[in-house]
């Protein structure tokens, strides 16, 4: 009964997202509500517990997602990525500039999101898809893998790092593995990607609108003036709470191996890799960046029209952390892998369904964020019992988050009106290239689980 009351919350859920149209937030409350109701908790104990978990989650990714929006805003405003963008393609030798493309598309993702990142980096495809005498969907393919790679498993977008507050572990081995796992899995797909484009499979008869390039006027709309500013500045809002965050994990890692002396972190080297600290420092970087080039009332109107977008995303990373806290009281979660693990305690069988549970999710209402959230409260009861480490717990669901996206994800529709492709071109990019990226990150999370489990 606790199995069908959990499979009935989650139908709730899709239903009221698919169906009734409801905000993703408002659908995870109701879930939570069913759930707590027919399990028992009472009314009282069901809403302290969606409070008390969605209070949680904030405590611990709210300021930091907000941080990361506003680094994004504003290096995206300011033009320190456009910046980022034209030097490395510019610098990569020609054999491997879509490479450097699709890489640049991975980078500007760490703080930008999918959606803003692809819009400056189009203009800049087209062209260097014309300088290689490439068809355009080697470009578009380029920068759908490497940017929707980083946006799905490298803190600070919000998938990644709720991962390590609500499977419970550290942030920096999230941003390492992520880092490590993306620029493998980037890498990867985009050359098995340019195969498949050799083989073949795309028609541009079918697969192109008529009007099936940028012209020179909408370019320069989409691609302001390049800053003048070195190439380490424009990366400092990135590179700073990246760096300072695995500054801790390495520190504690060194002391664990004996290199370094000590049972507990220093409280300086503490403090700054706190997430908090580390992105809030990325911030003032970026607005040191920005004030010299924008206005500081433009600073400001950037990071507010940030930060509006980042309003729906924590309200639904919150109502995920609710429904974490729903199961968690009413231990649903471990009585789950209790009956399916019971006998076998399968690392790899928790590994499998924390993925398929995701992709259902990606699959039916297309957000991401919901997809891999809903996962990982689901089995944080399996991270739990140290069967499976929680990292791959955390890959596994960020992976089924990532796994089909199609006409019900507005990043579907963007890759596409952008690259002016038809609907089954956007299949043949945006849908293929991010199922390459799940089922790879997958492969590589089993090898991890079956090698340092």
């Amino acid at each position: 009964m606790e199995v069908l009351h959990l499979a009935v919350a989650i139908l709730l859920i899709l239903l009221l997202i698919l169906y009734v149209k409801l905000n993703a937030a408002i659908s995870l409350v109701v879930g939570c509500l069913y759930l707590g109701l027919s399990m028992g908790l009472g009314m009282t104990g069901t809403v302290d517990a969606i409070g008390a978990g969605f209070g949680n989650i904030m405590t611990a990714i709210g300021l930091p997602i907000g941080f990361g929006v506003i680094i994004g805003q504003l290096m995206s405003d300011s033009g320190a990525a456009h910046k980022i963008a034209y030097r490395l393609v510019a610098s990569a030798p020609k054999g491997a500039g879509l490479y450097a493309l699709g890489l640049t598309g991975f980078l500007l993702s760490i703080p930008v999101f999918f959606d803003v990142t692809f819009v400056i980096l189009v203009p800049l495809g087209v062209a260097l898809a014309k300088t290689l005498s490439k068809p355009l969907p080697y470009a578009i393919g380029a920068l759908v893998i490497g940017a929707a790679t980083s946006h799905t498993i490298v803190p600070p977008t919000p998938n990644p790092l709720a991962a390590a507050s609500i499977l419970g572990f550290d942030i920096g081995i999230m941003t390492f593995a992520g880092l490590t796992v993306g620029l493998i899995t980037a890498l990867v797909v985009m050359k098995l990607y340019f195969m498949l484009l050799d083989a073949g499979i795309w028609n541009a008869a079918k697969d192109e609108l008529a009007i099936n390039e940028i012209d020179e006027e909408e370019s320069a709309t989409v691609s302001p003036e390049l800053p003048d500013m070195p190439l380490w500045q424009a990366l400092a809002p990135i590179a700073i709470p990246i760096l300072l965050i695995l500054s801790g994990t390495l520190y504690d890692y060194g002391q664990q191996i004996g290199m370094l002396g000590g049972t507990e972190l220093p409280g300086f080297v503490a403090f700054v890799s706190d997430r908090i600290v580390a992105l809030m420092l990325g911030a003032i970087a970026a607005y040191a960046i920005a004030i010299p080039l924008m206005s500081r009332d433009r600073c400001d109107v950037s990071a507010s029209k940030g930060l509006q977008t980042a309003g729906l995303v924590l309200l639904v990373t919150g109502a995920g952390g609710s429904l974490g806290a729903v199961i968690k009281e009413t231990q649903i979660g471990e009585m789950l892998v209790d009956q399916l693990f019971r006998d076998t305690q399968s690392a790899l069988g928790m590994v499998l369904l924390t993925y398929s549970l995701a992709a259902i999710f990606r699959i039916a209402q297309g957000s991401g964020t919901v997809a891999g959230i809903t996962a990982m409260t689901i089995m944080a009861g399996a991270a739990s019992t140290g069967v499976v480490d929680p990292l791959w717990i955390a890959l596994a669901a960020l992976a089924g988050g990532i796994s089909i996206g199609h006409v019900n994800d507005s990043g579907f529709w963007i890759t596409t009106q952008l690259a002016k492709f038809t609907v089954r071109g956007g299949f043949k990019t945006y849908t293929l290239g991010e199922a390459m990226v799940s089922l790879t990150i997958l492969m590589l999370t089993i090898i991890g689980v079956l090698i340092w489990n």
